[in-house]
């Protein structure tokens, strides 16, 4: 069925602040919304340029470019920082895209077993959103946000899994601080070729939103020891015309 003008705008004001809220820049652990306790070691960087977007009915927003760096501060410590050009394309209504909001973050990996312990590496991973982008264009949060996560990993062969989660405090008018959590499971296929499927839950971030249900397929492949491909696709299982109909991550990362 064929949206009206008004209804489709409504719609896409409705989801624009919604991902501003919840789905921008958050890409915890490229190319996957969950993330891992492991640092980038120490002296050594990591540097993505990616893209990044999710649909909803009646809109289309994220991350039409952006650069991530992360830094190996001190041992088991990283220290992270992404600054993304934003966009929003809501239906039956003009593209917008300016500086979306900063996010800053500090990982520390508190537990590091020995390749024969069968406990998990665990590490802390707060991020901070900073408020750069425009809200009123659907191109931020219009609010500072906090995110205070616990992530779990364990590697054995070829296999690797790692997961956890945590509360975001999401202040402003409308909005409600909510939970993530997610869990991944990755295989090496070949030496150069890494692909893994996560599963994740979001509570609702906005009052009278709906909560989220959803996965991603992605991989990593490496063109050379210091250059690497990272993608991702996948869409919501629980309300997904609200929350995510499609989404999909594409980067460049550089490692030295």
């Amino acid at each position: 069925m064929k949206l009206s003008v008004d209804r489709t705008s409504t719609i896409g004001l409705v989801a624009a602040t919604l991902l501003a809220a919840s789905m921008q820049p958050c890409f915890a652990g490229p190319p996957f919304l969950t993330d891992d306790p492991e640092p980038v070691e120490l002296g050594h960087w990591e540097i993505y340029g990616f893209t990044a977007a999710t649909q909803v009915r009646g809109d289309n927003s994220g991350t039409l470019g952006g650069v991530e760096v992360n830094y190996g501060a001190a041992p088991n410590l990283q220290l992270h920082l992404i600054l993304p050009l934003a966009f929003d394309s809501p239906s039956g209504g003009p593209t917008v895209a300016s500086l979306g909001d900063t996010e800053l973050g500090v990982k520390y990996r508190f537990i590091t077993p020995g390749e024969d312990d069968w406990w998990p590496q665990v590490g802390i991973f707060p991020l901070v959103e900073v408020p750069t982008g425009n809200a009123q264009r659907g191109l931020g949060a219009g609010k500072m946000r906090e995110f205070f996560p616990v992530w779990l990993q364990k590697d054995w062969g070829d296999w690797t899994t790692y997961g956890g989660g945590g509360y975001w405090v999401s202040p402003g008018v409308g909005n409600r601080n909510y939970w993530f959590a997610g869990w991944l499971l990755q295989r090496q296929i070949t030496k150069d070729l890494a692909l893994g499927a996560e599963l994740f839950h979001q509570t609702a971030d906005t009052i009278g939103g709906k909560e989220t249900t959803g996965f991603n397929f992605g991989g990593i492949f490496d063109f050379s020891e210091h250059y690497h491909l990272l993608f991702s696709g996948g869409r919501g299982l629980q309300n997904p015309a609200f929350t995510n109909q499609f989404s999909y991550y594409l980067a460049i990362q550089s490692t030295f």
